[in-house]
């Protein structure tokens, strides 16, 4: 997923006046210093007291704007909403993110608790909601994307960690009436005097009752002992022992289930419905037409558990009215964008292209994309709870999303419920890849409209409405599909002389309050992301975004998916062309400032052996080095050609994301994002369409890798202590142009298109 990178101030100048007003009082600004001094109210819990609970301020969905704390304090500083020590000194941490196998829930946990002195082996950690608190800090929104929670939230958490750290040391010092500078902390426990010793479970009701401090001294790095510690996360066991709750497992008492038929053609409404059979199936309580988000209509089967809801969906006779709806075939699509490629379109950078006539070596190059679903493995769903009734009416949602106050908002708009009447219960998620991040808040309005019209038919039981992994790979919100022209021209030393590219694709800004800002010139700056840097070359860049009725979304890297497979891809092609060395090419030709890419590429030479290992006959090098999300990947592989397929078997990672947090963590998400970007690259990997329908439906004809498609992976983290970059994301791009390049190497002819083709 792509977040914008704006500053508060641009974004609340996008959205709607009551919400701005709402995100300024509530957004996370670095504090200037003189913050009052606050006392924390004391709440009592079963295993004991909260270190601080404050009184949940507005959230974005609030009709009214948020008062002002009074000491000053933003609700993302206020570690009340943080940090909660139990008095057997167990600690939990709320982290203000979705987990869906990212890590974040233990890296946060793991910054916030080495500020705290904290014994990490009592650490635990849950999901906040769609209170403000829970806000991203840098934008003031709700939202798990980009590859922003630990680049945005670290100094956050440090700063939570160390404010909770001095009111625990405040509260000992009063109890033994010595100076706080006499204390120390260490592992939850407050160390004074003459060995004096206070458990942080101790101290913690005392400690509810001293001020936040207003500013705080962070460690020095040189001095940590947890962050950047190779760190099993904190959900590894139940995940892998399958005690793991998710949003799909929500089980409430006497919970319906819902499975919608959605039509076929995108936005298409029911022309007639016969649901005598659907009826008929043991366990259906009610067939429920339903609108849709996107301004077409559905048809709802909601009985007493999934498999019931399913086969009464399956014996609907729905007659769709898809009059008036563009109905996309992707040959002829194919064909458009090939035309509209060869046209220069709205302009991002604008070289002089005069040399690329008389250049003495050209390259001519079209490349092509398909769509792609999201397809994580627990498939969409949000189950919904109605009670009472007019102004009293309220909502309860239970659902992993990536924007909980975008979601919450949207639940009250659907449903007529004031918006602090909706609550939200942010759930674990089996993925997403940007899937569970939609503006447009599809699968929960669809939730809610089924929840709301159960609810009418005299239904008062939650609803859960489930996707199956059908509804999930046919039902919308695709990486959109794309077509670029590349005309090259060079000279014999592998110098670029005019580079013109054009590409051509859906915009997924176009229509968003983002659109303002990531709009520009005609241009969505998403689909370019990833060109020309970081090389120096002078390129023609243009973009054309035809308007088709396929819904799409940022998917996990997003415009890298394919910037960086073509940018990646050519300067292989040149470097053949000129009989130069990839790497010594690319180093080359990177601009003076790409010193992380340098370091990055470097470093997964050094460690592959690339040029000095000689490889098992049948096998090749191959090359890729790309920055996303302000980290960097480069990716050195050897591949091979088996039956006439290509074959991945070794990829070795160099990354340069600044300080590694948890360097498990950033492991754990090279090797996802390696095999994502293999992913790409596997006969079957497209989403297609045929007069309007998707044609794919499953694994079975969505293709994924299996376990024996895996490569072994090695990854190497260039050291730093900058504070630390996104890693959701940046290995995802630069594997398939790697894999590319190796098969290249073999075969003398690039590949032009994802997946694969070798003939």
């Amino acid at each position: 997923m792509h977040i914008p990178s704006l500053s508060a101030d641009q974004i609340r100048s996008m959205l709607p006046p009551a919400l701005a007003h709402r995100l300024q009082d509530a957004s996370d600004t670095p504090s200037d210093g003189g913050i009052a001094r606050r006392s924390f109210l004391k709440v009592a819990t079963a295993s004991g007291f909260a270190l601080g609970a404050f009184p949940l301020l507005a959230n974005a969905q609030q009709d009214a704007a948020a008062p002002a704390a009074a000491d000053g304090l933003k609700p993302s500083q206020q570690p009340a909403a943080f940090v909660r020590i139990a008095s057997d000194g167990a600690i939990t941490v709320t982290i203000n993110r979705l987990e869906f196998g990212q890590g974040v829930h233990t890296g946060l946990a793991m910054v916030l608790a080495e500020e705290l002195d904290a014994d990490w082996t009592r650490v635990q950690a849950v999901h906040g909601s769609a209170d403000m608190a829970y806000a991203d800090p840098a934008f003031g929104l709700h939202i798990t994307g980009g590859s922003t929670s630990m680049k945005h939230s670290y100094t956050q958490y440090r700063e939570l960690g160390a404010r909770t750290r001095a009111m625990l040391l405040a509260a000992a010092a009063k109890q033994w009436n010595v100076p706080v500078s006499s204390l120390a902390a260490e592992r939850s426990v407050v160390i004074g005097p003459g060995g004096k010793r206070l458990g942080y479970g101790e101290l913690a009701e005392a400690a509810m009752q001293q001020p936040v401090p207003a500013q705080v001294t962070l460690k020095d790095p040189a001095r940590f002992k947890i962050i950047g510690q190779p760190t099993t996360r904190l959900d590894a066991r139940d995940k892998s022992s399958g005690q793991q709750d998710f949003g799909i497992d929500v089980n409430l008492p006497g919970m319906l289930t819902a499975v919608l038929a959605r039509p076929p053609v995108f936005g298409s409404k029911v022309a007639a419905v016969d649901d005598a059979a659907a009826r008929a199936v043991p366990g259906v309580k009610a067939v429920l037409r339903v609108p849709l988000h996107d301004g077409g209509e559905g048809v709802a089967v909601l009985a007493n558990g999934y498999w019931a809801a399913k086969q009464g969906r399956e014996a609907l006779k729905v007659q769709w009215n898809d009059a008036g709806r563009e109905k996309v075939d992707s040959t002829r699509q194919l064909a458009s964008y090939r035309e509209l490629a060869a046209k220069t379109g709205h302009i991002k950078h604008d070289a002089d292209m005069a040399p690329l006539a008389s250049a003495p070596l050209k390259i001519s190059a079209e490349f092509v994309f398909p769509y792609l679903a999201h397809a994580p493995m627990e498939p969409l769903n949000c189950t919904v709870q109605l009670t009472g009734t007019g102004a009293d009416a309220k909502a309860k949602l239970w659902v992993g999303t990536q924007m909980p106050g975008t979601d919450a908002a949207a639940a009250a708009r659907v449903l007529g419920v004031k918006p602090e009447n909706v609550a939200l219960e942010v759930q674990m998620a089996g993925g997403g890849f940007g899937r569970r991040a939609i503006i447009a808040s599809d699968y929960v309005v669809e939730a809610c409209s089924i929840a709301k019209a159960a609810q009418a038919a005299g239904h008062s039981a939650p609803v859960r409405t489930l996707w199956s992994r059908e509804d999930d790979v046919r039902g919308g919100y695709y990486r959109p599909m794309h077509v670029h022209r590349a005309e090259i021209g060079f000279d014999a030393e592998g110098k670029v002389l005019a580079w013109d590219h054009v590409i051509v694709g859906q915009s997924i800004m176009a229509g968003t309050f983002f659109e303002p800002m990531m709009v520009q010139g005609g241009v969505d700056t998403t689909m370019v992301e990833g060109m020309k840097e970081p090389y120096h070359v002078p390129m023609r860049l243009s973009a054309h975004h035809p308007k088709l009725n396929v819904p799409v979304l940022w998917w996990r890297s997003v415009g890298s998916t394919h910037t960086g497979y073509v940018m990646e891809t050519l300067i292989d092609d040149i470097a053949r062309a000129t009989r130069q060395d990839p790497v010594a090419y690319r180093m080359k030709l990177m601009d003076a400032k790409a010193t992380r890419h340098r370091a990055a590429l470097q470093l997964a030479v050094d460690k592959s052996g690339y040029g000095k290992k000689k490889l098992a006959a049948g096998r090749a090098w191959g090359v890729a080095v790309h920055e996303s999300f302000s980290s960097v990947v480069a990716y050195v592989v050897e591949a091979s050609v088996v039956d006439g397929a290509p074959k991945l078997h070794q990829v070795t990672a160099g990354v340069h994301c600044n300080l590694a947090v948890n360097p498990k963590s950033v492991e754990a998400q090279i090797q996802g994002g390696a095999l994502m970007g293999l992913s790409m690259c596997l006969p079957g990997a497209a989403i297609t369409l045929k007069d309007g329908v998707v044609e794919q439906s499953n694994f079975g004809d969505f293709v994924v890798p299996r376990i024996t498609d895996m490569p072994a992976i090695a990854v190497h983290i260039v050291p730093s202590a900058d504070a630390p970059t996104g890693m959701g994301e940046p290995g995802v791009p630069p594997l398939a142009p790697a894999f590319a390049n190796a098969i290249a190497q073999l075969t003398g002819k690039p590949l032009r298109e994802l997946p694969f083709k070798m003939a």
